[in-house]
């Protein structure tokens, strides 16, 4: 419009009047362009869960993300069942982390963990090659998802890391109660003792053959924590706990 003012103004009325007396209507110029802003594609829905998920994930992604950081407010109130005073370890030196992995459907999902502060950065880097190495996790959830029970955590097949418990069987605090170990696929890797298999659905994988998800002497899965400096419950004489890895080797 500012071109047409000053001395173009003559030209507009001249414009004008031409159309007054013309039989055709003058036509009103437009934009050459239109700019329509850019509307996001809908996500695709996440598949099914095999167990219950209280809680929202973080969005999948088809390469991996691993991050760490501080628990906030909000992730305390979450781990009420989890933690509490008298823990060995206080809140601020564990770290929430989420790491990307295979899911046993083919999806990638976004998964999280609590661990220590001082095995955060070493956790990424395993899951990192977990995933490089298309091993499949069926659940990976805070185990408040699951009232801080072992029992139904592992029944659901979830992968979980800190929890302030005893050990199995005893009194004394487990590693997990340090965020300090780690059950990877609790039904494919049950924990053995004689002819008690826990969870129960992880009998038929007591005898160990090659199978998406179980873990094998030697195999990536227990290199990739052996070159974190973790060790590998599979390893024990009895009990024998395969899906068990931990910092000290208890």
């Amino acid at each position: 419009m500012r071109a047409l003012r000053g001395g173009s103004v003559v030209v507009v009325v001249a414009a004008v009047l031409v159309g007054a007396c013309s039989a055709e209507a003058v036509p009103v110029a437009t934009p050459s362009t239109v700019t329509v802003a850019p509307v996001p594609s809908p996500k695709s829905a996440p598949p099914s869960p095999v167990a219950p998920t209280p809680t929202s994930t973080p969005t999948p992604t088809s390469a991996f993300v691993g991050t760490v950081a501080v628990l906030t407010p909000d992730l305390v109130e979450r781990m009420a069942a989890s933690w509490r005073p008298g823990c060995p370890v206080p809140l601020e030196d564990l770290r929430y982390v989420t790491v990307t992995h295979h899911g046993f459907e083919g999806q990638v999902v976004q998964g999280e963990l609590v661990v220590h502060a001082d095995v955060a950065d070493g956790i990424v880097g395993v899951f990192r090659a977990l995933f490089d190495a298309g091993y499949p996790i069926r659940s990976m959830r805070l185990v408040d998802d699951f009232g801080a029970d072992d029992d139904a955590s592992m029944a659901a097949d979830n992968t979980s890391a800190f929890n302030c418990r005893a050990i199995t069987g005893g009194t004394e605090w487990s590693e997990h109660a340090y965020g300090r170990a780690i059950d990877v696929n609790p039904v494919e890797n049950p924990y053995v003792r004689g002819r008690h298999v826990a969870p129960p659905a992880g009998r038929e994988f007591a005898e160990r053959t090659a199978r998406p998800g179980v873990i094998l002497e030697g195999d990536a899965v227990v290199q990739a924590f052996a070159a974190a400096g973790w060790h590998w419950g599979g390893d024990w004489a009895s009990p024998v706990d395969y899906q068990h890895f931990s910092v000290s080797g208890r």
